[in-house]
């Protein structure tokens, strides 16, 4: 419960910001809301808007996970600006009563401007941060290209393999691709892991406790998953100081 409040935290704090800083530059009038209906008005949509951008993510995920950074952008612009402009389009209505059709086109407008705006900060914030990461501290394309767009600038934290599929674990989550463990590790090599089972890989970092059970260590690692260590490969984890 706790690693799930601490990934979804980061987008509640955007969301608060980005609400946050739109009722105090109360674009389109707004400000006539008044506090605190402004900060719940923009901060509202901000996180359907969210919402509705996460949903988009996942269907491009699974059905177009090779798509191009800006056409991707722009379908997300589009089906988060959908759901928006009906919000708006019903407070509207409940504030001010019936209004022309002729305005709708207008107010799609106005709300794909500011998606448009919170998409391009997220993606150019997205691509900073895989630019601040050394190149040697990160797997390589033959692994991260398989895996949910979400997912490929997250942390790895471990890959267990399952019959012919492989699971990888990261920080932001986790998914099912098809390929081997033993080619997956060797787009690994370049991180500070080490494989503990014959059917798993763990990232050192991901580590946080040791347990012992049955003459076995287990390790918990920080997501809360448990990533057995067998006889085979735990006196190289010893003598490595694992535990």
């Amino acid at each position: 419960m706790i690693d799930r409040l601490k990934t979804y935290a980061p987008k509640l704090a955007a969301i608060v910001s980005v609400g946050t800083l739109l009722a105090i530059l109360a674009p389109y009038e707004t400000g006539r809301l008044g506090v605190p209906w402004i900060w719940v008005y923009w901060t509202g949509l901000i996180g359907l808007g969210w919402v509705a951008g996460d949903l988009c993510g996942w269907v491009l995920d699974r059905y177009a996970p090779d798509w191009p950074r800006i056409p991707r952008g722009l379908v997300t612009t589009i089906v988060v600006t959908l759901p928006v402009t009906v919000a708006v389009a019903l407070i509207q209505f409940w504030l001010s009563g019936p209004f022309p059709l002729y305005v709708l086109p207008m107010m799609f407008f106005f709300v794909w401007v500011i998606s448009a705006a919170v998409v391009a900060v997220s993606m150019i914030a997205e691509a900073r941060q895989g630019e601040r990461e050394p190149d040697a501290a990160r797997a390589l394309p033959a692994l991260t290209e398989k895996l949910p767009h979400r997912l490929r600038r997250a942390t790895l934290l471990a890959l267990a393999a399952e019959d012919h599929y492989l699971r990888v674990h990261t920080d932001a989550g986790d998914a099912l691709i098809l390929m081997r463990l033993s080619d997956a590790i060797a787009a690994v090599e370049a991180l500070d892991g080490a494989r503990t089972h014959r059917s798993w890989w763990v990232a050192r970092n991901a580590v946080e406790r040791v347990s012992r059970g049955d003459g076995r260590a287990v390790l918990t690692l920080s997501n809360g998953l448990e990533a057995p260590v067998s006889r085979t490969y735990a006196p190289a984890l010893r003598e490595a100081g694992w535990y």
